[in-house]
C-alpha cells in the first residue's frame, strides 16, 4: 500500500490550499481516510476524517474552513482549506485504513502560513 500526498507549499494568512491524498495497493476503497497535521514537538492532531459510511468529521479549529471530499472511486482524499492561519502551519499527513487492519500513512506535505 502506498500513500501520497501533494499539493502543500507557502500561502498567506487568509488565503486557500487544496491538498490530494492518493491511496494504492488495495484491491477495494478504504474503509477510512482521514487527514492529520503536526508541528514538530506537538502530537498529531486529526483535522478531518471521511468513512464510507458516516459523514465527515472535523477538528474545531478548521470547523467551516476546511472542506474533505473523496473521489468516486474511494481511493483520492482531498482537503480543501479556506482562510488559512498562520497556526495551521504544519506537515499535512493522510491516512487510510479498512475497518480491520493496520493504518497506512503518507510522507506528509508542508503547509506554511504566513506572510
Amino acid at each position: 500500500v502506498q500513500i501520497v500526498e501533494s499539493g502543500g507549499g507557502l500561502v498567506q494568512p487568509g488565503g486557500s490550499l487544496s491538498l490530494s491524498c492518493e491511496a494504492s495497493g488495495s484491491i477495494s476503497a478504504f474503509h477510512t481516510m482521514a487527514w492529520y497535521r503536526q508541528v514538530p514537538g506537538s502530537q498529531r492532531e486529526l483535522v478531518a476524517r471521511v468513512s464510507l459510511s458516516t459523514p465527515p468529521i472535523y477538528s474545531d479549529s478548521v470547523k467551516d474552513r476546511f472542506t474533505v471530499s473523496r473521489d468516486s472511486a474511494g481511493n483520492t482524499v482531498f482537503l480543501h482549506m479556506n482562510n488559512l492561519k498562520p497556526e495551521d502551519t504544519a506537515v499535512y499527513l493522510c491516512s487510510a485504513a479498512q475497518v480491520i487492519g493496520p493504518t497506512y500513512w503518507g510522507q506528509g506535505t508542508q503547509v506554511t502560513v504566513s506572510s
